[in-house]
Formats: C-alpha cells, sequence, structure tokens
C-alpha cells in the first residue's frame, strides 16, 4: 500500500488536499485536447457548408445527409469505445482517436467531390465517437472528488473553444478563393491531432483501469502523482481496491466480463436507474435543441433577417464566443454549486430563451424583416446558448462519465455517448427538413416544449453528486448513507423495483 507520513509530499503536487492537483490538471488538459479537433469540426462545417453547397453544387438534403453522418459514424466509434478502452487503456484509446480523427481531416481537407468528403467525414465520426467517451472518463478517473467536477467538464469546455475557432476559421478563411478556403478549414482539424500524438507520451494510465488489470503497483504509484498529499492517495487507492471487487488472493475479476448483462439485460434496480438517467440525460442533450443553434446558426439569423454573408459568419462568431465564456463560468461553478442547481437553471433557461427565439422569428416569417424582430432573435439566440453552456452542456458529460460504478463506467459511458450521437444526428439531419414544414419559429417551440420535459426528468431522476468519491456514488441510485446526506431529490427506487 503507499506509505502514509512522512514531509515529503509527491512531486508535482500540492501539499494543500483542499488544492487542485497541478498533475492531474495536466492529464485532464491533454486528454480533452481531443474534444478541441470535434468542436472544430461543428464549429466550422456550419459556415463551410455554405460554401462547399456552393463549390460542389450539392442541394439541401445532401447538406443534411453531410452534416449529419459524422454522427451516425460516431455512434459506431462510441460503441466500440468502451470495450476498447477497457482491453488496451484509457490513454492508448485517446491516442487511437486522435489518430483516426487525423486520417478523417486529411481526407475532408482534399475533399475533390461529394463522395470523398462523405468518406472523410465518416472516418472523423469515428474518431469522435472514441473522443467523446474516453476524454470524460479518463478525466473523472484520474480527478479527486472535490474537484472532479472542474476537470470533467474540460472536454466540454474544449468543445466549445474548438466550435469558436471553427467560427473564426470560417470567417477568416471565408474570403479566399471559393475552392481553396473551406478545404483549408476542414483541413485544419489535423494539427490538434498531430499535438495530442505527442502530447499522450506524457500521460499516465488511469490508476482504476490499471486496478481492474491487476497492476496494483503502477497504479499506487500514479495515485501519488495525481494526489495531493500521500494520505490522500492512500485513501482513494483503498476505495478503488474496494470497488473493483478484489479476490481473497489478490487477483481482480475480469474486466469486462459480463458487463453488458449486467448493464441492459439483467441489471440491478440501482444500476438500472443509473443508466436511465445517463441515457436521458444525454438524449435530452441534443433533443432541447443546442445542435440547430450550433450547426445551422447563420441559416437561423438569415432567416432572422441577417443578408450579408460577412455579418452571417461574424454572428456565428458571436455564438461561438458565447459558448466558451459560459462553459468557463459552469468550470468553476460544478464543484461550488453543483451538478443540479446548475442542471436545472439551465433547463429553466433553455425553455425562456427558446420560446423567445422562436417568437422573433415567427413574427419575422409573418410580417417580413423587423429590426426588433431580428434583434430578439439574435439575442434570444445567444441566451440560449449561453444557460445551455452553463449547465446542460457540460453537465451531461461531467455527470453520465461519474455516476456509473468502476467495473461498468467504460461500456456504460459509451451508451450514453451513443444515444447522444443519435439524437445529434437525428436533430442535424432533420432541421431543415422540419423547418420547411413548420417553419423555423415552430421548430423552437417545439424545443421548448421538449426542454420542459427535460426539466421535469432532471427534476425526478438526477441526485446531486458534488463532492463524492466515484466509489461511492452509485450508492444514490441504491440507498445507503450517501443518498440520505444528499440535497434535492432521493430517488424513490420502488417506482422500479419494491426496495433497492
Amino acid at each position: 500500500m503507499v506509505h502514509a507520513g512522512g514531509h515529503n509530499s509527491p512531486a508535482g503536487s500540492n501539499p494543500n488536499p483542499t488544492h487542485m492537483n497541478k498533475f492531474a490538471f495536466g492529464c485532464a488538459v491533454v486528454a480533452s485536447i481531443i474534444s478541441i479537433i470535434f468542436g472544430y469540426d461543428t464549429g466550422v462545417m456550419s459556415g463551410a457548408r455554405i460554401f462547399i453547397q456552393e463549390d460542389l453544387k450539392i442541394n439541401d438534403d445532401q447538406v443534411e445527409v453531410l452534416m449529419g453522418i459524422l454522427n451516425l459514424c460516431a455512434l459506431v466509434g462510441s460503441l466500440t469505445a468502451g470495450k476498447t478502452s477497457d482491453v488496451i487503456g484509457r490513454r492508448y484509446t485517446i491516442a487511437l482517436s486522435s489518430v483516426i480523427f487525423l486520417i478523417g481531416s486529411v481526407v475532408m481537407g482534399y475533399g475533390p467531390n461529394y463522395a470523398v468528403l462523405m468518406v472523410g467525414r465518416c472516418i472523423a465520426g469515428v474518431g469522435v465517437g472514441f473522443a467523446l467517451m474516453i476524454a470524460p472518463v479518463y478525466s473523472a478517473e484520474i480527478a479527486s472528488a472535490s474537484h472532479r467536477g472542474f476537470l470533467t467538464s474540460l472536454p466540454e469546455l474544449c468543445i466549445s473553444l474548438g466550435i469558436l475557432l471553427g467560427y473564426v476559421s470560417n470567417y477568416c478563411f471565408g474570403k479566399l478563393a471559393l475552392k481553396l478556403g473551406w478545404r483549408l478549414m476542414l483541413g485544419l482539424a489535423a494539427i490538434p491531432s498531430m499535438i495530442l500524438a505527442f502530447g499522450i507520451l506524457k500521460m499516465p494510465e488511469s490508476p482504476r483501469w490499471l486496478v481492474m488489470q491487476g497492476r496494483l503497483e503502477e497504479a499506487k504509484k500514479i495515485m501519488v502523482l495525481i494526489s495531493n498529499t500521500e494520505e490522500e492517495a492512500e485513501e482513494r487507492f483503498r476505495d478503488i481496491l474496494a470497488a473493483a471487487e478484489i479476490e481473497e488472493d489478490g487477483a481482480v475479476k475480469a474486466v469486462g466480463r459480463g458487463v453488458w448483462r449486467e448493464l441492459v439485460i439483467n441489471p440491478t434496480p440501482a444500476v438500472r436507474l443509473i443508466l436511465i438517467a445517463a441515457v436521458g440525460i444525454h438524449f435530452f442533450e441534443h433533443a432541447t435543441g443546442i445542435e440547430a443553434v450550433v450547426l445551422y446558426s447563420p441559416k437561423i439569423f438569415e432567416k432572422a433577417g441577417v443578408t450579408s454573408k460577412d455579418k452571417l459568419l461574424l454572428a456565428t462568431v458571436g455564438v461561438g464566443l458565447t459558448k466558451a465564456v459560459f462553459i468557463v463560468i459552469a468550470t468553476f461553478l460544478l464543484d461550488k454549486v453543483g451538478r443540479r442547481k446548475l442542471l436545472l437553471t439551465s433547463t429553466g433557461g433553455m425553455v425562456f430563451a427558446s420560446t423567445s427565439l422562436a417568437i422573433g422569428l415567427t413574427i419575422v416569417h409573418r410580417f417580413g424583416r423587423l429590426v426588433w424582430a431580428l434583434r430578439l432573435s439574435i439575442v434570444s439566440a445567444y441566451t440560449f446558448v449561453a444557460f445551455f453552456s452553463i449547465g446542460l452542456g457540460p453537465i451531461t458529460w461531467v455527470y453520465s462519465s461519474e455516476i456509473f460504478p468502476l467495473r461498468l463506467r467504460a461500456q456504460g459511458a459509451s451508451i450514453g455517448v451513443a444515444v447522444n450521437r443519435i439524437m445529434n444526428a437525428a436533430v442535424s439531419m432533420s432541421f431543415l427538413s422540419i423547418m420547411k414544414t413548420i417553419t423555423m419559429g415552430g421548430v423552437f417551440f417545439m424545443f421548448a416544449g421538449i426542454a420542459v420535459v427535460a426539466w421535469w426528468f432532471f427534476f425526478f431522476m438526477l441526485p446531486e453528486t458534488k463532492g463524492l468519491p466515484l466509489e461511492e456514488i452509485e450508492k444514490l441510485f441504491g440507498g445507503g448513507d450517501a443518498r440520505g446526506a444528499r440535497d434535492g431529490v432521493e430517488i424513490q427506487a420502488k417506482r422500479v423495483n419494491n426496495k433497492i
């Protein structure tokens, strides 16, 4: 075991246990670089589609498929990422995702025609599926309970920064020749992939994964590095050993054995509630409409009355800037205010903003371009993004990566990511078609209604997890001391079974 006592603190750590460990922070930052790549692709495609459609002479239906195919392929990546990370480790799964995305970015940047562009999007999509699952899981597994919200929200922050960079890229490269501009926009995503390939060499493996492999000595050493004191490292290590179900002879039960059976086919009442919570929050993250605003913001602003291409792209940069700023604010609030309060406030604000945006767009649709309705639409779009980014956006990834028990975490998180990508694809591939049927304003009235349902789901199904060690969170869904000590909702397990 890790020896406690002595005056020597681990290198690179802070002796104050309430302070964030610098080494753990650095690891989470490097792991989150992969999320910048995904964010950049999302942001850059919102503007690049204008130039691609003009250059390749494709119609709206083809644009919808091009925008959404990445998420369908990400579904494949996310469903295989959980098992992959259990086999080869969290660290090398991150490396694999960056290599896949690097290949996809190069193919997209080449893109001589629609078919090759689609192939590049599909390859990149598989990498996205891996990245969205592994980055928050890795961050959650190296973080202490007091800073887990901050570190686990870094991937979402990096997605927002990537989106902002994508919007800026649209604005800058949009001034170049048509055939060159959009290809540079897409090809630039290869740069952070190469940076991550070097950064991965300095990252340690997740100590929780090492314990599951029976590599206890390696896990001890890394736990000392990512803890502020040896006493803290000792306590965290013991919690992991208990959660990993060490056998009497010191061996660890085989990871992955019966995981899908325990998750889906024959789960315990507690695991069933955890799975419902994870799937639900991922479903509502995109069903409430954020992808429509982020991906189709130029189209929304065009419908609101903005006509100049430069002004459309500039207004879109404002969406990315708003998202990044409020994600930064959220990272500092998650471990202080808590997940639940931020989530409910965020979703309530999204109901208001989505309704306001729907009203503005409906007025423009019925009465033509009105300055006040244009302003209402733009402000409402920014407000919607702000409320999403301060709660539902980061908390989806924080919450779903921390609630699963250790033995189920990677593959449980992969199910959540799969649902997330399905909903993302559903919105991105149907938005233009639905808009033509019920108008742009009608679409956002629909999103407002879904957000109301989401608020009630979160209120009844998601208990507070702030400050709890990962190994204790399962108790929130299955009775015990932890649930009784938490603020907020107490899940009534008898809805699923008579007693948990």
